[in-house]
């Protein structure tokens, strides 16, 4: 069934014909996509977290550059402390989300904050050690 939409945005609203939501029932009758997973599913908020969203993000980045140290530079080493260390924080950030308590939840944090000051030490020793030049290193 089509429903009318309601698409956000910072200036205008404006309406669209969304396609069949299938299995996923409907917040209303006349949906307006109230609910987050609807929202997410037709693109209009990317997250409803950025910290989740960029220590992911930048979890991709470490693994295709552990790929980069390990084909290109032959360096297997420093790269697996750094694989570890730098998809952790996302790990630990996404862990943080489902916390059981406050406490948890500052613990899971303070680990993903252990684990990103531990994976510049990495990116640090690669780029004095010439593994990673200095555009690779700022980026």
């Amino acid at each position: 069934r089509n429903h009318d939409i309601m698409r956000e945005s910072a200036d205008v609203a404006e309406l669209a014909e969304a396609p069949d939501l299938g299995s996923t029932p409907c917040v209303k009758p006349k949906c307006k996509i109230q609910n987050a997973e609807c929202k997410m599913r037709w693109g209009l908020i990317v997250s409803e977290n950025i910290i989740v969203d960029k220590s992911f993000d930048f979890a991709v980045r470490i693994v295709n550059l552990n790929k980069y140290l390990n084909n290109e530079q032959k360096e297997y080493v420093l790269s697996k402390q750094l694989l570890r260390s730098g998809t952790s924080i996302g790990a630990n950030v996404s862990e943080a989300e489902r916390a059981q308590s406050k406490a948890d939840f500052i613990s899971k944090m303070s680990i993903a904050l252990k684990e990103a000051n531990e994976t510049n030490y990495w990116l640090k020793l690669l780029y004095k050690t010439d593994y990673l030049n200095k555009s690779q290193y700022d980026t």
